[in-house]
Formats: C-alpha cells, sequence, structure tokens
C-alpha cells in the first residue's frame, strides 16, 4: 500500500469520530483488546468491533489472537504518519473535566507516536541534535553528521544496523500539538526504545503520554541540554 492510498484510506475512516478515536488511541504503537479500545474511545465493545472490521478491511490496522483474545494495533508506520498528520490540522478537542485537561497537558508534553517520541519532549530532543551538529534538516528527512555518528555510537544506538532496515531511517515527522518536526523514522524508534532501556522514561497504562523519570530529567539535562522542571510539566505526576 503506498502513501496515496493510506492517505485515502485513513481519511474515510477518520471521518467517523468513533474510528478517529480508535486509531487516535492506537497511535501508542501498541496492541489492545477490543475492550481496551472501546474503553479509550468511550463507546461500547460491539461498536468498537464493528469498526475495527472496517478497519481491518482497508487494511489500517492488523489483528493478532493470543489465547481467547484478539489484539489490534496499526498496520504499519506509514498509517501512523498519516494519522499524525490528520491530527495536526483537526481543531483541538473539548476539554470537559479537570482529568481531560491533566490528560491532555501530559500528552502534549511527552508521548508516544506509534514508534517514536513525540510531544514537547520529542520535540526539544529533535530540536537539541540539531543545535548540536548531530543531525542535519533536509527536504524531508534528517541526516546524521560525523558529530552525529560519534554522539549515537556513544548512546549505544547502532545507525548501520538500523540503515539496513526496510524502512525510513530519519523522516521528518509533523508534531501535531507542537506544530513542529520531531524525528522519526527507525533512528526516532532507536532513541525511544534507549531512553526506555535506560529507564528515562516510561510508559504510562493506557495512554500514550510518557512518564518522566529522575534518572531521565538527569539524561536529558547533561546529555541534550533539556532542563525538565517537574513543576512545569508535572507529567510524572499523571
Amino acid at each position: 500500500m503506498n502513501m496515496n492510498s493510506n492517505v485515502a484510506k485513513v481519511a474515510s475512516l477518520v471521518s467517523e469520530p468513533s474510528r478517529a478515536a480508535i486509531l487516535t488511541a492506537l497511535l501508542d504503537g501498541r496492541y489492545h483488546t477490543v475492550n481496551e479500545l472501546a474503553h479509550m474511545a468511550r463507546i461500547k465493545p460491539q461498536t468498537a468491533s464493528f469498526h475495527l472490521k472496517k478497519m481491518l478491511d482497508a487494511q489500517v490496522v492488523s489483528a493478532e489472537k493470543q489465547g481467547r483474545h484478539r489484539y489490534y494495533g496499526i498496520m504499519n508506520q506509514e498509517v501512523a504518519q498519516v494519522m499524525e498528520s490528520f491530527l495536526s490540522i483537526a481543531p483541538a478537542a473539548e476539554i470537559k473535566s479537570f482529568k481531560h485537561a491533566s490528560e491532555d497537558k501530559a500528552i502534549r508534553f511527552a508521548r508516544t507516536c506509534y514508534d517514536h517520541l513525540a510531544g514537547n519532549l520529542g520535540v526539544e530532543i529533535t530540536e537539541s541534535l540539531k543545535r548540536k551538529g548531530f543531525i542535519a534538516e533536509e527536504n524531508d528527512t534528517f541526516s546524521v553528521t560525523e558529530d552525529g555518528i560519534a554522539f549515537f555510537h556513544s548512546m549505544q544506538i547502532d545507525l548501520t544496523s538500523l540503515k539496513k532496515k526496510r524502512r525510513s531511517f530519519s523522516h521528518k515527522c509533523l508534531d501535531w500539538s507542537e506544530r513542529r518536526h520531531h524525528l522519526a523514522g527507525a533512528l526516532g524508534n532507536a532513541i525511544l526504545e534507549k531512553f526506555l532501556e535506560r529507564n528515562w522514561i516510561q510508559r504510562i497504562p493506557k495512554t500514550r503520554a510518557i512518564k518522566i523519570t529522575p534518572q531521565g530529567m538527569k539524561g536529558f539535562k547533561e546529555n541534550f541540554a533539556i532542563d525538565l522542571d517537574e513543576n512545569k510539566n508535572g507529567s510524572h505526576k499523571f
């Protein structure tokens, strides 16, 4: 399926609010059951099943069966990229409660965008890599400089193996909340996985929001010159 086909199929699906809510929930890059997706989309499981069947037929989501349960996830990074782009031009959701406001703040500060880091933190990481001369901005991608090769080696990220993967290496992804680009592709995924491995960040159940740990606050300051004042973001309290 090419990118133009993805755009057309995702556009037709997100015109229905419940399907849009399901796809947005799946942007955490994880697989979920019907009941989990129904809860996140605030619809009945039977309704979620109906919409998931349509998305399976359109090859926008995939499904895996494990035991008695069936788990659903976004088909690939191209579909996720199209979905994130649509979110960048969609009107902001109405905030109806304090809980909703807290969730929205956490999502905007730091979240997963399919398999890479997004939100304010994702954009600031990208900007830091640019300022330090580790990556250079091109048309639709970022390239790694000689200094960047040394930096990623120090982070124990193997650029050679990443470039061999059958996917984009380091493309730009428009961040819907920041309206600026963050780093995606195989390199973006490797950075996210490295932060998780070092316990700089932690996933939060049932949300795309990311929790910043005390180790992460220190690591981001020392390696990226990003000062994460807990009183400013509050994400780790979410």
